[in-house]
């Protein structure tokens, strides 16, 4: 294939990942937007695969079997509330990558045609530098998140004394080595600038509580970007380079928007993160201290919403556990038949990734005019005669706005204690992601309904067909 074709197609290539994520931007044209990303990819692919460069086929072969049967069982089993970690998981793959690409370029360089052993070109190895930077804390601050949202990490912060100094520390140190490798190509110095970058992948994740993990996704989203955008620099891959450069502007500007959205500091989520103590316990089901919690059942849930005239319907990362998707959906369309006017309500960081609600809601075909985001619907709950929340916990806690104490204080949320009356599913009364207890539990107008979210959703619908 001539370099003059090549050159058009990855330009077709990118376009389309371009056109993608346009697509991706409204759950209308997501769909679409899937398929463009694909063609793009499969352009991209196919093109690198003609190209003169590639002598033998056999390795490449073989890497695309494995990896392709790895991702089809991946893809078959695993289940929606696990694709926060799935993608967390995934971006330490993209790190890793630039990691080994970076130093198999630096052990031979004429393969990747920037030079010789010894006489590499000064750009070629402050990209490799970057790349293997960004890849590097990218990898094991994935690892990190993933294990957070497995559960295998505790969400709670670890902090130490001295650990912003810490960082401080390795960054410096990721920079003086960094310039070594750039002025002398020293082998030594390059292990130990990627020893640094992956310690202080670590170092900066373990400090950011659960409350900001959808955030944190986010970010490495955008790390995983650049470290791809540093790996095309190294290939001579311009696709690559544009491709890494389109995922980490955007997940740097979700990221952004997310934070925005949550009245935080982006800086501050990054390098801090923001959570409870580790002592914050949970409550004991139906009460704390001196409050007592009002609890009802399904039948009282049917009836009170069977009788409203608006529902707006809230749900959280409770919804995803369960699985309950569908069993809501059943039930707003059965209130709809009645002539209830059933919305959903969606917070920029329900769930445990940016969108998580919104796919989930999708996969159940609730129509995309009834999902609204925060913006949108926070002043209807003050007319709303219902406020159904399905697991969402943190996202509604009016501790937000009532308590500077708080871990989340300055946090917007959804109005929900405005409705008339909230009926809120929850296993127990245990604490939120954040570590801390939901003021709304203890309102006037809040009924508690115990249980799983997807068997207190098919009860409460067999309730309102009878």
């Amino acid at each position: 294939m001539s370099e003059n074709l090549s050159a058009f197609l990855y330009l077709v290539a990118s376009v389309c990942f371009i056109l993608s994520l346009r697509g991706l931007s409204s759950p209308e044209t997501a769909r679409n937007g899937n398929i463009l990303g694909m063609v793009g990819m499969a352009i991209a692919i196919l093109t690198t695969l003609a190209s003169p460069e590639v002598v033998s086929y056999t390795t490449i072969i073989v890497g695309i079997l494995l990896g392709g049967a790895i991702g089809t069982v991946i893809a078959l089993k695993i289940k929606m509330t696990a694709l926060p970690q799935l993608v967390a998981a995934f971006h330490s793959l993209v790190g890793l990558a630039a990691v080994f690409v970076a130093s198999a370029a630096l052990y031979s360089p004429g393969a990747y045609g920037i030079g010789t052993a010894g006489n590499i070109g000064v750009a070629s190895l402050i990209e490799m530098g970057l790349g293997v930077a960004i890849g590097a804390i990218t990898f094991t601050g994935s690892l990190v998140a993933f294990g957070k949202l497995q559960g295998i990490v505790s969400g709670t912060p670890v902090r130490f004394t001295g650990q912003h100094m810490l960082n401080l520390a390795i960054a410096i140190g990721i920079l003086v080595f960094g310039i070594i490798v750039v002025t002398t190509e020293s082998h030594m110095a390059f292990w130990i600038l990627v020893a640094l970058a992956l310690v202080l992948g670590i170092t900066l994740i373990i400090p950011i509580g659960g409350a900001d993990m959808p955030v944190v996704v986010s970010m490495l989203n955008s790390y995983s970007g650049w470290a791809a955008c540093g790996i095309g620099f190294t290939l001579q891959n311009n696709a690559l380079i544009i491709t890494g450069a389109l995922v980490g502007a955007s997940g740097a500007i979700l990221s952004y928007i997310m934070c925005k959205g949550m009245n935080r500091s982006i800086f501050n989520v990054i390098f801090g993160g923001f959570g409870t103590d580790a002592g914050a316990a949970a409550a004991t089901l139906g009460s704390d201290g001196d409050r007592t919690a009002k609890s009802g059942s399904s039948d009282d849930a049917a009836f009170i919403m069977k009788n409203a005239s608006s529902v707006i319907i809230v749900p959280g990362y409770g919804m995803a556990v369960a699985q309950a998707q569908h069993a809501l959906r059943e039930m707003g369309d059965i209130l709809k038949a009645e002539g209830v006017n059933v919305r959903y309500a969606i917070h920029p960081v329900a769930g445990r990734m940016p969108g998580h609600m919104n796919v989930l809601l999708a996969e159940a075909n609730v129509p995309y005019d009834d999902v609204l985001e925060m913006d949108e619907i926070n002043r209807d709950f003050g007319t709303a005669d219902v406020a159904f929340v399905i697991g969402a916990n943190d996202i509604t806690n009016p501790a937000a706005k009532t308590d500077p104490s708080s871990p989340i204080f300055g946090m917007p949320i959804l109005e929900v204690e405005k409705a008339k009356t909230v009926l809120f599913i929850k296993r127990s009364m245990s604490a939120g992601y954040a570590g801390i207890q939901n003021e709304l539990f203890f309102k006037d107008n809040t009924m508690m309904l115990f249980g799983d979210a997807k068997k207190m959703c098919e009860e409460i619908v067999m309730h309102l067909d009878n």
